[in-house]
């Protein structure tokens, strides 16, 4: 059997990993992988987290499943997180899921069984598993102009006149906030035309809110979210606790569905946990039980706002840093943009061959597309590395 198989494609970033895990240069400088980094370059537990683990070894007094739904005070303190109090909580369902990607997977399987003939519309560029994951599903996928490479900016006209052409019950995928891979952003104007205009054709929007906390703060992140739970009839988003909860390896999302009423969410509902049995069986709990922790006790969450707090500070400080830093080695505002976006990722506009002479010549590791990892920039080497980026240019 495994002699029919052909090798996997390798992953880019995983390739990229090992070239510079490889690389002997004592200056060379990892921006590829997206995980947070503080300035040790260290990806840490937050301090609430780990308060929260302790409290849970002692308390915890069995490992046996929670349910298909898994843990619904985690369910509903991440409903109360994300969607505030914008929306009829009795139209609103929550399902536990292994990450954000899994609550992705799992929404994936509800859009097949309730409608396998609707397109879904990623933006160009998404995330770079967003597409894999939805065609795992069997489902079909299309891009709609979102990002101008040329400007850094967003292409709104030309995203609402392609929105404004797709048939009622096709699937629009947005990034809540901190557009990865691009770290441009819609503002709130454009959410509230947005709202409109998929209310207005029938569309669905699927929103992936996978860096609430990174961007302008926690309820600001969440307010095009919420624009459209208050706009539309029905409603997909998938959370993630991996960044703001720094929880990665452990895996803890969130999948929700808004329902046109109570009746009609309790049925979509009991669809989505019936995905999640065939694709998991049980979400995990560790993760998911710290968080519950911290988001009920009124102590520990304000440990976890304020450290998360600093967390989107230093990162928009080294946007900051490094946009003045190119525009003194660059002698222009080509890079300023960098200070305007938000998130853990920016693409710098560079072409594939000076990614890969700024990779070969000065050991700085990005993305083929020139994404890179804001985090992950050095606060103390913010100079040398713009004159690295501005003479590869």
């Amino acid at each position: 059997m495994f002699d029919t198989l052909k090798p996997a494609a390798p992953d880019a970033i995983l390739m990229l990993m090992g070239l510079y895990r490889d690389d002997p240069r004592s200056d060379k400088l990892d921006l590829g992988v997206g995980v947070y980094k503080d300035a040790q370059g260290h990806t840490p537990i937050m301090r609430a987290v780990r308060e929260a683990e302790k409290r849970l070894f002692e308390e915890q007094n069995t490992k046996a499943y929670l349910g298909l739904a898994g843990d619904v005070r985690f369910n509903a303190q991440m409903t109360d997180l994300v969607f505030g109090g914008s929306v009829d909580k009795t139209r609103l369902r929550a399902v536990q899921a292994p990450g954000g990607s899994g609550a992705i997977r799992m929404l994936a399987e509800l859009i097949k069984v309730t409608n396998s003939d609707a397109t879904v519309w990623v933006p160009d560029p998404t995330w770079p598993n967003h597409i894999p994951i939805l065609r795992s599903a069997t489902l079909k996928t299309a891009t709609y102009p979102y990002f101008d490479a040329a400007t850094s900016s967003v292409r709104f006209d030309a995203m609402i006149d392609a929105l404004k052409a797709l048939p009622a019950g096709d699937i629009v995928v947005l990034h809540g906030c901190c557009h990865n891979p691009t770290g441009a952003d819609l503002t709130i104007e454009q959410w509230n035309v947005l709202a409109g205009v998929l209310a207005e054709r029938g569309l669905i929007p699927f929103v992936d809110i996978a860096y609430q906390g990174f961007g302008d703060g926690l309820d600001e992140d969440a307010a095009g979210l919420r624009i459209l739970a208050d706009a539309v009839p029905e409603l997909m988003a998938a959370a993630s606790c991996s960044k703001n909860f720094s929880v990665y390896r452990d895996r803890a999302g969130v999948a929700f569905l808004l329902g046109r009423n109570s009746g009609e969410a309790d049925i979509a509902q009991g669809q989505l946990q019936g995905a999640g049995r065939v694709l998991w069986s049980m979400p995990p709990d560790h993760a998911a039980a710290c968080v519950r922790i911290i988001l009920e006790d009124e102590a520990l969450a304000a440990d976890w706002r304020a450290e998360l707090e600093a967390t989107r500070s230093r990162m928009l400080g080294l946007r900051q840093g490094l946009a003045e830093a190119l525009r003194r080695q660059s002698n222009s505002a080509r890079f300023d943009f960098i200070a305007d976006q938000r998130g853990m990722f920016s693409r710098l506009g560079l072409s594939g061959d000076e990614v890969k002479r700024l990779r070969e010549e000065h050991g700085v590791y990005i993305v083929g597309d020139s994404r890179f990892n804001v985090a992950g920039l050095p606060g103390d080497r913010l100079e040398e590395l713009a004159a690295k980026i501005v003479a590869v240019l």
